[in-house]
């Protein structure tokens, strides 16, 4: 991912993220290779659902704690998208929700589940990073995840689609997810890489890309594990 806006961020950004290893995740491995049954991957989904509905509040946060309004327009920008651009039926709430009927979920209970504590503590680790830890951290947290979620959502919908459990025409979230979330990375990140010359602000960038990256894999792995358990 080369970016002319945030070049420096993004380069560790990549590192991070090779070192983390996520495109190599038991939770996507299993799914590309066959082994995880479709039972399993729609009660994982089901879970992370709520990560994906939960993702734009921290979000938000991150605008109130910008002083300058001109930095604020990237990370509202990606607010509103997530609300799709103000379109009730675009929420990328409501596109997951959709995803998830077209895989045999009953989405009217959604609610009744019971949420595990892998995805409550992802939430809670992005809620922690974007309200209560250095701006930078937050910033480079969201970012990170956003650019590591384009690949994951390509590797998912792609296997989706292999699989035969959606054709290509109806699969819906992951599709978008892949094509925009690498210029979302790249709005987080041109927040904060004119602090990456500043050695201080740059280890606080970078513990924020590290958090993000483990953040989202722990939660696959997490995922992976509990669909293991549930299938034995």
């Amino acid at each position: 991912m080369a970016s002319a806006r945030a070049p420096q961020v993004t380069a560790q950004a990549a590192v991070v993220l090779d070192s983390v290893g996520i495109d190599r995740n038991p939770y996507l491995k299993d799914l590309v290779d066959g082994t995880m049954s479709l039972e399993v991957f729609r009660r994982t989904q089901e879970q992370f659902f709520f990560a994906v509905t939960f993702f734009p509040r921290p979000m938000t946060a991150l605008v109130g704690r910008l002083p300058e309004p001109r930095r604020r327009l990237d990370i509202l920008r990606n607010v509103v998208e997530e609300h799709g651009d103000f379109d009730e039926a675009a929420f990328h709430h409501t596109t997951f929700r959709e995803f998830l009927r077209r895989i045999g979920s009953q989405v009217d209970t959604l609610d009744e589940l019971d949420l595990l504590p892998a995805v409550r503590a992802f939430n809670s680790i992005l809620t922690t990073a974007c309200l209560m830890d250095e701006l930078e951290v937050g910033v480079a947290c969201m970012g990170i995840i956003e650019m590591a979620f384009a690949g994951v959502s390509a590797t998912i919908g792609q296997a989706v689609v292999e699989r035969g459990w959606l054709s290509r025409e109806r699969l819906i979230h992951y599709s978008l997810h892949a094509e925009i979330d690498v210029r979302h990375a790249d709005e987080f990140f041109a927040v904060v890489e004119p602090a990456w010359e500043d050695e201080r602000r740059r280890y606080l960038i970078d513990q924020g890309l590290q958090l993000g990256a483990y953040a989202l894999d722990r939660l696959y792995r997490d995922l992976h594990l509990r669909g293991r358990d549930e299938a034995e």
